[in-house]
């Protein structure tokens, strides 16, 4: 009886791997999520937020993404296998434990993200409550951090993508993308989103 309900044709299926990708605000993810879309992953979004002069490409956010830390509704991963989601990096510790993720972590020079956080404030007519020095501090403790834990996590793969290097080199990146993805993806369709235009933040040399 326990031969047939745990044979190879009754056992359940592994469900596919959810696609997060991750970072700081301000770091490439919505780009990312942009190479991925048009690489033909299909994206968890609700598309309230649309594309402005600080995104031009949109957001692709997902509003039940910031009630992680609640813990209280969850239940939409269980339709996200195979699928990508923006998720900031502050919140992967609340992701439920029972789903594998595979992590696309953007890293940019925090120079520029401080940078383009303070562009974006001044869009909105905003203004910082905190001063560059320590929101870079912040940052820098925060990022060694969440790296440590994300090296701990059995459920979770990481690859590192430099926003950077991705402007400069797209083509290996974009490779190394879908080979870690392990779906099918449209490189030569990815490779048509990361564009020098977008870099409008980069940092001062000195």
């Amino acid at each position: 009886m326990l031969k047939k309900l745990f044979s190879p044709k009754t056992a359940p299926k592994t469900p596919k791997n959810i696609v997060v990708v991750s970072g700081l605000p301000r770091s490439g993810t919505s780009m990312m999520m942009k190479m991925l879309a048009e690489g033909g992953l299909e994206v968890v979004t609700d598309a309230l937020r649309t594309a402005d002069d600080d995104n031009p490409n949109g957001y692709f956010e997902f509003e039940p993404v910031k009630q992680l830390g609640a813990g209280d509704n969850t239940r939409w991963l269980a339709e996200s296998g195979g699928k990508v989601v923006k998720i900031i990096s502050s919140l992967l510790e609340y992701l439920p434990r029972e789903y594998h993720y595979k992590v696309v972590f953007m890293e940019r020079e925090l120079q520029e993200v401080l940078a383009s956080q303070q562009k974006m404030l001044k869009n909105r007519q905003e203004q910082s409550q905190v001063e560059d020095a320590e929101m870079r501090a912040q940052f820098e403790k925060h990022l060694s951090a969440i790296k440590y834990w994300l090296a701990r996590q059995p459920n979770m793969e990481v690859l590192y993508i430099s926003y950077n290097q991705m402007l400069a080199n797209p083509q290996a990146d974009c490779a190394r993308v879908a080979e870690f993805v392990g779906l099918p993806l449209d490189v030569e369709k990815m490779l048509a989103v990361p564009s020098k235009n977008l870099y409008r933040n980069r940092a001062k040399s000195a």
